[in-house]
């Protein structure tokens, strides 16, 4: 990293924690001609207990901290509003590292029952369930927007096979329930589908950019546009109070108008917002926005040192790279000039990353669940948004078009079983350790082809050194007997004939009729000893004809190491 790059974002995150969490709720701008404008806390006073609020968002970006900030603050003034159900559809918190997310309301008392697709970056939320102060829902995250977006056309329910198979069907593990006992069940069986159900909302929490004096809303500068119009239309729908907070005033312009004045029932104007953590929205990251031609290397490069000094993303070392080198070249494999992939969050970034760098970038279409479409994923805690992006849609809008035309999807894994089935939800028992699935279930259930990647084992030391991969020091395997909970079931692949990969250090594995069979294998890696003897519960296969091919030593090293498309297109 250069010195100057490091001063610029050194400057960014010291102006950012001196101004951290500030947002004043009695601010109301100047020259505006709607009644619709209030002072956050008078927006607060509409706010009914037991209300269902809806955000949105995903983690650090677009987040609504204005809202957050107005709810806290009424409930810790006045006592209200109490018992609310909130509804985030992804990852809504900030792992307790900073403010301005919907931890901002985990407060006992305020919050009593917390519905989301993703539980892991909302820390404090778990740490009241721990308490046993809250009750905790789990659905799949674009589920949760296919459920607003109905709940937008007088609908209280969505008939899907998104879940079949999985921990979220009540024939197989616990639905919707995440504390044992504890919560109402929001999913049932309706044939070979699964029905589920939500509270109805009748309150938002949301953000746009921007609002003209008449009070009508704009997506101007907006990386993404995640929830806010379904959940807009649903609280309408629903009779209910639409809060939402923009950063400033623009002209009038009708043919940008992304929800009209009679739409909204509260804007809250925030200064302060950001487009996503340590970056105003005023002075936000264009290459994030429409369009843009944003060069890319010195994009990322900007990007990573703010990953780095914020110590946000994990650093990774040689081992790791091989690993996401071995994805690659399965992507490769799979993948064809135009393919459209969703790529998860850590070390599937990495594979992305790599075929972008690999040459293959302008013949990929990258989407994201947030509703970006094009461009290249942002890393690290940029997650959601993306560099020169082509098109945004909503999310639901998104996962609309994830059903019809999903050629790959990159995603990672915590344990794999004996027959192929993936556990990325639960960590363990504990509910404070409780992860969910976000997108992953949706995803999985349509891609026409998976790329699982992750660790060998947890904990263990490997090295690369002279082109061979060795284990110095054995670890937890994360291939089992059985995964603490399926969040992908192998079982329905193999019925819809998808192809399934699962990529690890030691080698790669895909799934067959038979189980899981290894068919690639690094370099310095004793079959038997490393993987058969070391995994014997996941009573992984060989080919039928026992030739295990044995990985380039490129993919260790990187050193010569290139990337080219092996599939043919398939229609739509």
């Amino acid at each position: 990293m250069g010195l100057w790059m490091k001063a610029s974002v050194m400057k960014s995150a010291l102006t950012w924690a001196l101004n951290k969490g500030k947002i004043d709720l009695d601010y109301m701008p100047v020259g505006v001609n709607s009644a619709k404008f209030m002072t956050g806390r008078q927006a607060a006073r509409n706010i009914p207990d037991g209300a269902v609020i809806v955000g949105c968002g995903m983690t650090a970006s677009m987040r609504p901290a204005a809202c957050y900030h107005l709810v806290r603050d009424s409930f810790q003034r006045t006592g209200h509003p109490a018992n609310i159900t909130w509804i985030s559809a992804g990852g809504a918190g900030a792992r307790g590292k900073a403010p301005g997310s919907v931890e901002e309301c985990c407060k006992k008392g305020l919050i009593t029952w917390f519905i989301s697709g993703h539980h892991e970056t909302v820390r404090a939320v778990l740490d009241m369930a721990d308490r046993d102060e809250v009750t905790l829902s789990v659905i799949p995250q674009g589920t949760i927007t296919h459920l607003i977006e109905a709940q937008g056309r007088g609908e209280d329910s969505v008939l899907t096979d998104v879940g079949v198979g999985t921990f979220v069907d009540p024939r197989v593990g616990t639905g919707t329930v995440i504390q044992k006992g504890k919560g109402q069940q929001l999913v049932s069986v309706e044939g070979d589908k699964l029905r589920y159900r939500m509270p109805t909302i009748t309150t938002t929490a949301l953000m746009a950019t921007y609002a003209d004096a008449d009070g009508n809303i704009y997506m101007k500068d907006s990386p993404m546009y995640t929830e806010v119009r379904e959940g807009a239309l649903a609280a309408r729908a629903n009779k209910g109070f639409v809060i939402i907070s923009v950063t400033g005033i623009i002209p009038r312009d009708d043919s940008a108008i992304f929800l009209r004045e009679d739409q909204v029932d509260a804007i809250v104007v925030n200064p302060r917002n950001e487009q996503t953590l340590m970056i105003p929205q005023k002075k936000c990251f264009k290459q994030f926005t429409l369009g843009q031609n944003a060069e890319l290397k010195p994009t990322m490069e900007k990007l990573a040192a703010f990953n780095k000094v914020t110590k946000l993303d994990p650093v990774r070392g040689p081992v790791e790279h091989a690993l996401a080198r071995q994805a690659a070249a399965v992507f490769a494999g799979v993948g064809f000039p135009g393919v459209r992939t969703v790529i998860g969050y850590g070390l599937p970034q990495e594979v992305g990353r790599l075929a972008v760098e690999g040459g293959l970038g302008r013949e990929i279409t990258f989407m994201i669940e947030t509703g970006v479409i094009g461009g290249t994923p942002a890393p690290g805690f940029f997650f959601g948004m993306a560099i020169n992006p082509q098109k945004l849609i909503t999310s639901a809008e998104m996962f609309h078009y994830i059903e019809e035309h999903l050629d790959v999807t990159i995603l990672g894994m915590l344990q794999v079983d004996a027959k192929g089935n993936v556990n990325v939800s639960k960590k363990s028992p504990a509910v404070k350790e409780y992860v969910g699935p976000g997108g992953f279930i949706n995803l999985v259930t349509y891609a026409r082809n998976i790329v699982f990647v992750g660790q060998w084992m947890a904990r263990a030391q490997m090295k690369i050194e002279g082109g061979k991969l060795s284990i110095l020091k054995t670890g937890i395997p994360k291939f089992v007997e059985k995964v603490e909970e399926i969040t992908f079931s192998a079982q329905e692949a193999l019925k819809k004939g998808q192809n399934v990969f699962y990529c690890t250090n030691v080698g790669n594995f895909r799934l067959t009729a038979r189980g899981v069979e290894l068919y690639q294998v690094a370099p310095g890696i004793d079959i038997q000893r490393d993987i058969l003897a070391a995994a014997p519960d996941a009573r992984i296969v060989l080919p039928e004809d026992g030739k295990v091919e044995v990985l380039s030593t490129a993919i260790l090293t990187g050193e010569g190491f290139r990337l080219n498309w092996q599939a043919k297109p398939v229609s739509a």
